[in-house]
């Protein structure tokens, strides 16, 4: 066998019905689906019974350990030569497999990952999330689909593919409850092995469905990228500073205009907006998606610069040991 997707679960079965409906459009059929629930409090177990008959699937339900645990479940008990790690909040446009196969045999590789967008059927939230996630005017960087060839890419947990030798070689994912596929990425990556982007196995991913779960996602983020410094000093870049910069910029601009009674300073932030609006409108042909990707862009930037402050200070000046913000209510 040559692929097995493991996919952890929490709380999630309608949209797990998305994703194993979508396997069953695949144009490559070697594959088998291994899905974790991770302690859900609403199973979806149910409708994994419903897709026994057109999937080889095989569905593990185990005690709440976080998604790397879940993921590394699955890889203890997957058969295919390579496993490939996908959120259940993923959909796969039928061509993901065919993509994944083309990519490997022009140019083999022992880990790989592949892009995202939205899709149509998204909600207009989602879609402006999903345009602060990938935007050239945010840090979309790879995840907008860029075709650039990286020296060193670093494969995300929704979208990731590994040599099943490789996996068990590294023992799969650390502990880490976030930022732990960066983790591994940055240890696939450190023990030798290659990488690389595949820009036509990319994915419909819906992240989070509001703007107060969204805040959790990329405040967390933050927070997790500190943690990676802290174990790998060499892994933070200034790219990764750029939302800091930005969150202690927008609080020194409404400061400057609290003080000098006046909308002046707040002229660079109106600046940005109207060019989020323009891109985020062009982008997705809507106005309402457009000012929603204001809040969006916002949000990403300074949710992300909040938690990389709060990190930082906790970490690197009164030397706290590992954590993060929103361990038991992220996925709420």
């Amino acid at each position: 066998m040559k692929y097995s997707l493991i996919i952890p679960v929490y709380n999630r079965p309608d949209e797990v019905n998305e994703l194993l409906e979508s396997l069953t459009h695949q144009t490559v059929n070697d594959f088998e689906v291994i899905v974790v629930e991770d302690g859900s409090s609403i199973p979806c177990d149910k409708v994994c019974l419903e897709y026994h008959s057109k999937l080889d699937l095989h569905y593990y339900n185990k005690q709440n350990g976080g998604p790397g645990q879940a993921r590394n479940y699955g890889a203890e008990r997957a058969n295919g030569d390579y496993l490939l790690i996908l959120d259940s909040d993923v959909v796969l446009p039928e061509g993901y497999l065919q993509a994944i196969s083309e990519e490997l045999s022009n140019d083999p590789c022992d880990a790989f990952g592949g892009p995202d967008r939205a899709s149509s059927s998204f909600t207009n939230i989602q879609k402006a999330i999903s345009y602060s996630m990938t935007s050239f005017f945010t840090t979309g960087g790879i995840r907008g689909g860029s075709k650039k060839k990286l020296d060193k890419f670093y494969p995300r947990s929704f979208n990731m593919g590994i040599k099943r030798e490789v996996y068990l070689e590294l023992q799969g994912f650390s502990k880490m409850r976030f930022g732990e596929d960066i983790d591994f990425s940055i240890r696939i990556i450190k023990s030798g092995h290659k990488t690389r982007l595949f820009p036509g196995a990319w994915v419909y991913h819906k992240r989070r469905t509001d703007f107060k779960k969204f805040w959790r996602q990329v405040y967390n983020s933050g927070i997790a990228r500190i943690n990676l410094f802290k174990k790998y000093p060499d892994s933070l870049k200034l790219v990764h500073m750029l939302p800091m910069v930005f969150t202690v910029g927008v609080m020194f601009l409404l400061l400057s205009a609290a003080i000098l009674s006046s909308w002046l300073p707040l002229l660079p932030l109106l600046l940005y907006a109207i060019l989020i609006f323009i891109d985020s409108s062009k982008q997705n042909k809507s106005l309402i998606i457009g000012l929603q990707s204001i809040l969006s862009a916002f949000i990403q930037l300074m949710g992300y610069g909040c938690g990389f402050l709060q990190a930082w200070w906790k970490r690197c000046i009164c030397g706290q040991d590992e954590f993060s913000a929103f361990d038991k209510t992220f996925y709420k």
